[in-house]
Order: C-alpha cells, then sequence, then structure tokens
C-alpha cells in the first residue's frame, strides 16, 4: 500500500529542515507541496508544523521507548518515528495502526529496511493521547518543568523568565505551542465581500480595525488572494508599519517579504516607497507580491545602500532570531543559541547606523524585530543613540494614542503593548506575534 500523499510529503519537509535548515512554511508553500489536495496539505502542514513544536517532547518519549541513543539512528528513521510519536500522542482522530504502519512504509521507501523492526517496536509501546498538553505547561512550577513540558530549550526559557517573569513566560510558551491564528489586513471592503462569497468566514481583528481573522475556509484559494490583492501578516507585524507614519519619501531597509511594504504603500499612495532587500531573488518575490506603482523595489545591503538621497521616513525592520514568531516558526527553537545573538546584534547595529546616515533632518526612523531578546531590541537601540547625538528617541505610546484616536487602533489597553518608550508585544499576553519597535526622530 502506498503511502498517503501527506505524510510522504511531511516527511520530506521535515527531513529538509533537519538536514538542510530549510523553512519549513516556505516549504509547505512552494510549488511541489501546493499541488497537493487541500485535505491533503492541511494534514502535511498539521504533521510538519507539530513534529516541529513539539520535538524534544517526542524524542523524550521515543528515546524511553529506543534500545538505541537517538544520536545513532538515520536521519531517515528518527524523521518517520517523530512523525508517528506526533500522530499517536496528539492527534486522538488519527488511528495509532495508520500512523505506524505509513510510518514503517517510510522507513522502507527511504531504503533503511534494516530498521524496520526496530519502528515497529518503538511505535508500538508509545502512549496515546494524556490530556491537555496546554494545559500541562499552565501548571508548570519551574523553568526547568515549564522547559520540558512546552518542549522549549531550557536555555531559552530561563533568560525569559529573567526579562519577562515566571508567569508571562508561561503565557509565552503555551501561545508558541498552539497553531497561531490566520491575520489578514482589509483595505479595500470589496476584497471583504468577495472573500465572504468565496466562503471565507472572517471575524474583526483585536489590535486593528483593518486587520481581520480568518476562522474558515481556505484562503489561498481565493481570487484576492491569487492577484495578491491581500496576504497573511501577523497584527503586531501591521502595527509596527503603521508607526512609520506619513511621509513623502520612505525608505523600507530589509524588505522583504514585503507585508510592512504593502502597509507604507498603502498609508502613504502620494509617497515614494523605496523597498530595499539583500537577496536577489527575495527582491523578486516582494516585487511579486506588492505591486503598488508608488514603490520601488532594489536588490542591496541595509549597510551600503547605493543611496544618496535623505528620507522623512525609515522602516529598518532588521534579520533578527525570530523568537517572538515561535507559533509559526517552530524550528527556531531548535536551531538558535545563545552565542548567535551576539552576531545578530552586531550586524543589527550596523543596519540602524547605516539607516540612521538616510534620515532627512526632521525625519523619523522606526527600528522593529519580531525577537523577545534584549540584546536584539533595546541594547541595539541604545548603542546607536549613543553614538549619534542627532536623534532623540520617541515614546512609541504617544503614536498608539494617535493610531487609537483615528480608529485604526482598537485595542483598549495601550500601556500593556510598551516597556518604556518601546512598542513591546508579547505572545500570549497578547494575541500576536513579539515585536519590538522604537521611534527615532533626527533634529
Amino acid at each position: 500500500m502506498p503511502t498517503s500523499p501527506a505524510r510522504l510529503a511531511a516527511f520530506q519537509i521535515v527531513l529538509r529542515v533537519e538536514q538542510e535548515d530549510a523553512y519549513p512554511a516556505e516549504l509547505l508553500h512552494s510549488s511541489r507541496y501546493t499541488r497537493l489536495a487541500s485535505a491533503d496539505h492541511g494534514l502535511a502542514t498539521e504533521l510538519v508544523m507539530g513534529v516541529l513544536r513539539w520535538r524534544s517532547l517526542l524524542d523524550r518519549e521515543i528515546a524511553r521507548q529506543s534500545s538505541l541513543s537517538l544520536t545513532k539512528l538515520d536521519p531517515e528513521v528518527l524523521t518517520s518515528l517523530r512523525l508517528a510519536a506526533y500522530q499517536i500522542m496528539f492527534l486522538d482522530r488519527v488511528p495509532a495502526r495508520a500512523a505506524i504502519h505509513e510510518s514503517v512504509e517510510l522507513v522502507k521507501q527511504a531504503r533503511k529496511r534494516s530498521a524496520v523492526p526496530f519502528t515497529n517496536a518503538v511505535l508500538r509501546k508509545l502512549p496515546g493521547p494524556k490530556g491537555s498538553a496546554i494545559s500541562a505547561i499552565a501548571a508548570s512550577k519551574t523553568s526547568l518543568q515549564l522547559a520540558t513540558r512546552s518542549a522549549h530549550p531550557e536555555w531559552l526559557v530561563e533568560r525569559w523568565v529573567g526579562e519577562f517573569g515566571f508567569d508571562r513566560v508561561v503565557k509565552i510558551c503555551s501561545y508558541d505551542q498552539q497553531i497561531p491564528e490566520t491575520e489578514i489586513r482589509i483595505s479595500d471592503p470589496a476584497d471583504e465581500e468577495q472573500l465572504k462569497k468565496e466562503k471565507i468566514q472572517l471575524v474583526p481583528g483585536r489590535l486593528l480595525s483593518s486587520a481581520r481573522r480568518v476562522i474558515a475556509g481556505n484562503l489561498t484559494e481565493t481570487a484576492a488572494s491569487r492577484a495578491r490583492r491581500i496576504a497573511i501578516q501577523d497584527e503586531a507585524s501591521q502595527v509596527v508599519a503603521l508607526l512609520v507614519g506619513p511621509g513623502s519619501k520612505i525608505l523600507d531597509c530589509c524588505a522583504a517579504p514585503g507585508g510592512k511594504t504593502r502597509v507604507l504603500a498603502e498609508q502613504n499612495p502620494s509617497a515614494t516607497v523605496i523597498a530595499a532587500e539583500l537577496h536577489p531573488h527575495r527582491a523578486h518575490l516582494l516585487r511579486k507580491l506588492v505591486s503598488a506603482a508608488n514603490v520601488q523595489v532594489l536588490a542591496a545591503d541595509a549597510r551600503a545602500l547605493p543611496l544618496t538621497e535623505l528620507f522623512d521616513r525609515v522602516l529598518v525592520d532588521v534579520p533578527c532570531s525570530g523568537t517572538g514568531t515561535l507559533a509559526r516558526n517552530p524550528e527556531i527553537k531548535w536551531r538558535l543559541k545563545a552565542e548567535d545573538l551576539v552576531d545578530l546584534s552586531t550586524r543589527q547595529l550596523s543596519i540602524l547606523r547605516s539607516a540612521m546616515q538616510r534620515v532627512a533632518p526632521r525625519g523619523r526612523l522606526v527600528y522593529a524585530t519580531c525577537s523577545l531578546e534584549p540584546e536584539e531590541n533595546q541594547a541595539v537601540v541604545e548603542s546607536a543613540l549613543a553614538s549619534d547625538s542627532s536623534f532623540r528617541l520617541l515614546n512609541c505610546l504617544a503614536h498608539l494614542e494617535q493610531l487609537r484616536a483615528r480608529g485604526v487602533l482598537v485595542w483598549e489597553d495601550l500601556g500593556s503593548l510598551t516597556s518604556g518608550p518601546y512598542l513591546r508585544t508579547i505572545p500570549g499576553v497578547h494575541p500576536c506575534d513579539g515585536f519590538f519597535a522604537a521611534i527615532l526622530e533626527k533634529s
């Protein structure tokens, strides 16, 4: 009996994520896998993201039933074990025998037939669902217990506890382990009406009046999605773009994939928007996503922009660790090391200092990350300000209040969105990814 298309796709994707540091979200949306039937694509997505979210917990249970160290297993065998373990332990709608059978078949197809008896034996010992894993996370009492139950690296949980406090970190870890809501930005009411006609069920966003949450329906098959009139974008990401404010010449320094660029162009239709992106292939994809006539895409390094003009508004959404987006990108947990933060912050500071040279007098710059780590956030901003006295730090709260006064921002507790002068959203505390932003003004 052939392996189901969904499980074969999940096996291939997880294996590439582990062996090649590939990005699962990109693979799932690549042409190779979008051709899957809708139900198969949905199951493949569930399996890939489920395995990556719960990897350390799955490995611990597999190791408990295994006569071999997991480090001695071939990657293909370990991947098939993880896929079956996730189905057996977390998906009560999938019969255990089906999960076992198909994972054994995957081992055979990978030409690891000698591992078939071992795979079969381990999987038959695994326990079924034990109740709510999220409830178990909430009942954690120590950092170690929290890290273990929520399948997060202990070093990351410990540093978060020092930064946010234990209770908030419980909320962060719980949020990371659940499927995040699909959110879009609506700029044309006609698009919303068309989506409803195509059986897409929408409800209002929680932070922004222009945001909608998709609660049912396949967004990718709609006319608005195919025409790239709408795109999935977390609400906190939208807020960051809105903080940039009105301008006539706008620079987006690290623009791909283009969600914030789109907001800048829509909010400033008469402005010239320069969207810079380091990698040419990502710049090409950005151009396809953002078709606004007032956007010019530039493939260039933000640390050495080939520009001489000055801009009254600049967005510097730097490449970062992404620890505020683990619900959407769980593979980050298993790749990131504490020492990586030093290299990241050095690069981020270089990008920010370069961008500051492109700000016109009385112009403003928004520095942003989707990281929870202070080394990438306030530490970078403070270092940049210390070396350039022509800039001052503005208070984000005042700008959030302006957005609410205009009916753009609907979140009531604006103070909870800030930490000192900075924007600071926290997954689980807020219904969105974790973002940081600072507003700098040039004298």
